[in-house]
């Protein structure tokens, strides 16, 4: 089996997009895992994991998975790092135990780290505070951006500034949130992109430096055509990997002619 194009190939196709190499800078994979237990672990990452380069253990579903050291362990054994959902994070610092959420790190050994303020509001003061200490203890920190909230519609300059100022702070990459659903923040209720949105964050903010939620088709479609095959993708469900995989390299009739004809 070759490994060309970073991905695992079984035969030759000439012409497909390249795709970067793991451990990657870019064309991410962010996986949410919502309580997969552990045999199911071991038989996702047999066949998802060259494809697979994040998991994020979804809302507050680590804090009720039995046999969860076990099942962290099969994702080591892998070599794929994993962290708890922002909204965990969120749950210790609405109850004022941001030290025993850095236990909690330790504990389950996190080389990332989620900081959102999604459910929660938290002056952004001292959201830029929270990532620079966890980026100065040596965390990879994920920042979220925007509100899972659909009421809450931020426009374009503001979800730029606070991008780039989470990034200053120490944030590796940012999140643009879309919730598990993909109908919020840079999303309208119906799940379609919000293209001038996106289109001007990206005139400011580096495309590695973002991952974008996309759990639904349309959406990975949409920014795979507009980015390209590395495109750092969030909120993927396990069953849905191998499916993105094909949809970045061409070989789904949804990108296929767009790489046939030339797309990056």
């Amino acid at each position: 089996m070759s490994k060309a194009n970073g991905t695992s190939q079984n035969f030759e196709l000439k012409g497909l997009p390249k795709r970067t190499m793991k451990p990657r800078n870019s064309g991410w994979t962010m996986v949410m895992d919502k309580g997969l237990s552990t045999p199911e672990v071991e038989n996702f990452l047999n066949i998802a994991s060259p494809y697979t380069d994040v998991v994020k253990l979804g809302f507050g579903t680590a804090y009720v998975t039995m046999n969860l050291m076990e099942k962290l362990a099969v994702y080591r054994k892998h070599h794929i790092p994993y962290y708890f959902g922002g909204t965990m994070f969120e749950a210790f610092i609405a109850r004022n135990q941001f030290a025993d959420y850095q236990k909690v790190l330790e504990k389950y050994e996190m080389e990332y780290v989620e900081v959102s303020d999604g459910s929660l509001e938290i002056a952004h003061s001292k959201k830029l505070k929270y990532i620079e200490t966890l980026a100065k203890q040596g965390y990879k920190v994920l920042s979220e951006v925007g509100s899972k909230d659909a009421e809450k519609i931020f426009p374009p300059y503001l979800w730029i500034e606070l991008m780039q100022t989470e990034l200053n702070a120490g944030a590796y990459k940012v999140i643009a949130e879309a919730r598990e659903a993909g109908n919020v923040g840079i999303y309208r209720g119906s799940g379609e992109v919000r293209e001038g949105l996106v289109q001007e964050i990206l005139t400011k903010i580096k495309k590695e430096k973002i991952i974008w939620e996309a759990p639904q088709k349309a959406q990975q479609t949409w920014f795979i055509k507009l980015i390209g095959a590395n495109v750092n993708l969030g909120n993927i469900a396990p069953s849905d990997v191998i499916p993105v995989e094909t949809l970045r390299l061409g070989l789904r009739s949804d990108t296929f002619h767009h790489f046939l004809d030339g797309g990056k």
